[in-house]
């Protein structure tokens, strides 16, 4: 197994490429291509970046996704706090850059930074319960795909597919909902340059899909024999 300085640089520039491709593309590009082009971005960008570092790390980008496979007996403990603080620095790295580029543009506007909000601030105007159950759920359904598809009875080198395409799907779903997080460092990424309110609402965006995360890794653990 590699060191996990090296683990953590893999989870570092593969969170960075997660953010600097999925919240990139919303805020650079999203209004030529649209929700169902940015779920796209978010999908492939995890795809990409599994299959570029996850063999060093295990390719998780998402501190919801390491609980979750702790949860799961898939994750030691000791390697938490490591991969959440690279996967939070990479995240914000992606964001400053991206905030970089947009400055440049003569009519730049921040907006929401392609960040993370319910109830006024989320895309839809959906109410703060519902938008957090969305997280909870869609956080926990990304576990169990992850779990599945990287379960040793699962085809082998297949699994960032469905785990890329999985994270498509959610964002299809739940971007009209809370912009879709699922990731507490992609939240945090964007918000830090957005400001104001979502900040605030900020910890709602790691509480919920850390919920979801561990709640689908323990699901995963009762569904699958091997695992009990």
């Amino acid at each position: 197994m590699p060191s996990i300085a090296k683990r953590m640089g893999a989870e570092f520039f593969g969170t960075f490429g997660l953010v600097l491709g999925g919240c990139g593309a919303a805020i650079l590009a999203g209004g030529q291509i649209g929700w169902a082009g940015i779920s796209l971005a978010f999908g492939l960008t995890v795809l990409t970046m599994a299959y570029a570092v996850g063999h060093i790390s295990g390719g998780h980008f998402n501190p919801a996704v390491s609980l979750g496979l702790w949860a799961g007996k898939r994750f030691p403990a000791r390697d938490l706090l490591p991969y959440i603080i690279a996967q939070v620095v990479g995240g914000l790295l992606a964001g400053l850059v991206i905030y970089i580029i947009t400055i440049g543009k003569s009519d730049f506007s921040i907006g929401n930074f392609a960040a993370n909000g319910v109830g006024s601030y989320s895309p839809g105007k959906f109410r703060v319960i519902p938008g957090l159950i969305c997280e909870v759920v869609m956080t926990g359904m990304f576990l169990l795909v992850i779990m599945g598809a990287t379960d040793k009875k699962a085809p082998a080198g297949f699994a960032p597919i469905a785990i890329g395409l999985a994270l498509t799907l959610i964002h299809l779903v739940s971007i009209p909902v809370t912009n879709t997080s699922v990731n507490p460092a992609r939240s945090t990424a964007v918000a830090f340059f957005a400001g104001g309110a979502y900040v605030s609402q900020l910890w709602m965006f790691w509480v919920c899909p850390i919920i979801g995360g561990i709640g689908g890794g323990l699901i995963y653990r009762l569904l699958s024999p091997e695992e009990k």
